[in-house]
């Protein structure tokens, strides 16, 4: 075996190429008796075959079963210490009617963070009360329609924020629920604690800050002060992170409650998941259990009752559900490197890219990516899966490794895709989103339509209708007479 030396040193020689890392995939995925993939009893050719490329596959009894495993585990974990636990699946990862429905099913609240994903919860039939709205910059019409309708809460991220919703409760003559965003300091990316409360990000308020903000809410009677709040990041492995923001936001807190009661504290989300086989992902019940503890000790050093706790988990319930099936075009090997140091990289380009996963252009982000209606026995090759678009970042996978037989017109699949792909999706060189599909016992169905070409020629007000039809074909004698 000759290791490719343009390889990541993350990254191991598959004995099998063919395999299935069990963490990166949705639980369902397994390979049938032809080696074609199949989740939750449905080939991804026979999806592919009906749907097209690309195309977002989810599967629903993963994703339920995973919002199901975190509530019970911090509601387990909590409810050691008497208290509650409210589990708000976070919409930016990825949101549509059914899995607003999914969610609520399985005893979760909405977290929405724009009006639009508002209007999706209220279309999915999500009752305003189980609903908090995030948002640095909620417009004034937000606000109004988020304080009508009666959300069950409303973060508040800056000191005028406040104001707006105080005045937006006297207008519809309610009392709004609300959080107060603070950021603590600790710094997810790489659980380094920092000493200052004021990092440099436009999120939340400095911890310095808050006993004025709170003391603001509580002045308005149309204000009802619910905690504090803290989201320190994203793709986080361990618990310390959130069990640091917890401990400086519990000072806080037992300040705050000197004055009057302070029933709850929400800790937000930001777990993480295994995007590729070296990954590791500590358990949730783990996560649950560290933090719960953390919490009672701070609480018992403080002399103050253990809060209400709210969590808000998004990427680790949908994003493991998720896998994208794309088609291979064109296959190109580019030699890097000169003499005895060149390599070779074999880009291997699909119909999709960054206009349907947008996350390795922004941050990055690896994935992996395997054969979706074969398998192979030839050697494995290093391989690169590139997107479509204008632009040489254009790359859906940086490294993994495929049997060296991929050829074009094979289907391959990139799994992890649930969060952050979709709902970052653009219509990048005119390319329509693709479909949503959801599977389960064996049957799949479309839960959010894939956009045609007429779909984005329909916003285009100077688009002439005669545009949308492809011209007669002429006769060969007017192509002999024009180019004569």
């Amino acid at each position: 075996m000759t290791v490719n030396p343009l390889a990541p040193a993350w990254l191991d020689h598959p004995a099998d190429a063919n395999a299935l890392t069990p963490a990166v995939w949705p639980s369902s995925a397994e390979r049938d008796a032809d080696g074609r993939l199949v989740i939750a009893g449905v080939a991804a050719t026979a999806l592919a075959a009906e749907h097209g490329t690309p195309l977002y596959v989810v599967d629903e009894v993963d994703a339920r079963s995973r919002a199901a495993r975190i509530r019970s585990a911090f509601e387990s974990a909590f409810e050691r210490l008497g208290t509650t636990v409210g589990v708000y699946y976070a919409g930016k990862a990825f949101l549509s009617a059914a899995v607003a429905r999914w969610m609520r099913d399985e005893g979760l609240r909405i977290d929405v963070c724009s009006g639009g994903e508002l209007a999706v919860a209220l279309a999915a039939g999500v009752e305003p009360a189980a609903i908090g709205f995030h948002g640095n910059n909620k417009s004034l019409a937000e606000i109004d329609r988020a304080v009508g309708i009666g959300v069950g809460a409303l973060v508040l991220d800056s000191v005028v924020e406040i104001d707006r919703v105080a005045e937006a409760a006297r207008r519809h003559g309610r009392t709004q629920a609300v959080r107060l965003r603070i950021n603590s300091g600790v710094h997810a990316s790489t659980h380094e604690y920092l000493a200052t409360s004021r990092e440099d990000q436009k999120f939340g308020i400095p911890i310095a800050d808050a006993p004025d903000a709170v003391a603001r809410i509580r002045a308005h009677d149309g204000l009802e002060f619910l905690g504090l709040h803290s989201h320190i990041g994203s793709q986080i492995f361990e618990s310390s992170g959130f069990a640091e923001a917890a401990r400086r936001l519990l000072a806080l807190h037992a300040e705050l409650s000197a004055a009057a009661p302070v029933p709850e504290l929400n800790i937000g989300g930001g777990f993480g998941i295994a995007y590729t086989a070296a990954d590791e992902v500590m358990p949730i019940e783990t996560i649950a259990d560290e933090l719960a503890r953390a919490v009672a000790g701070e609480c018992d050093r403080l002399g103050i009752p253990v809060p209400r706790i709210a969590i808000e988990p998004g990427r680790s319930i949908i994003g493991p559900a998720g896998v994208t099936l794309y088609e291979v075009g064109t296959i190109k090997d580019v030699r890097v490197g000169d003499g005895a140091d060149a390599a070779v990289r074999r880009y291997v380009s699909v119909d999709g890219g960054m206009s349907d996963n947008a996350r390795p252009s922004l941050y990055g982000a690896d994935y992996s990516v395997r054969l979706a209606g074969r398998v192979s026995a030839a050697d494995a090759a290093l391989v690169r899966i590139a997107g479509k678009h204008c632009e040489s970042g254009d790359i859906v996978v940086q490294a993994d490794y495929l049997p060296g037989d991929v050829t074009a017109g094979d289907l391959v699949a990139v799994p992890a895709t649930g969060a952050y792909c979709w709902s970052l999706a653009s219509n990048y060189n005119h390319l329509g989103r693709p479909a949503v599909v959801a599977v389960r016992d064996g049957a799949g169905r479309v839960i959010v339509r894939g956009e045609a070409i007429d779909d984005l020629l329909a916003r285009d007000v100077d688009a002439a209708a005669p545009a949308l039809t492809a011209p007669a074909p002429r006769s060969a004698a007017e192509t002999t007479e024009k180019t004569a």
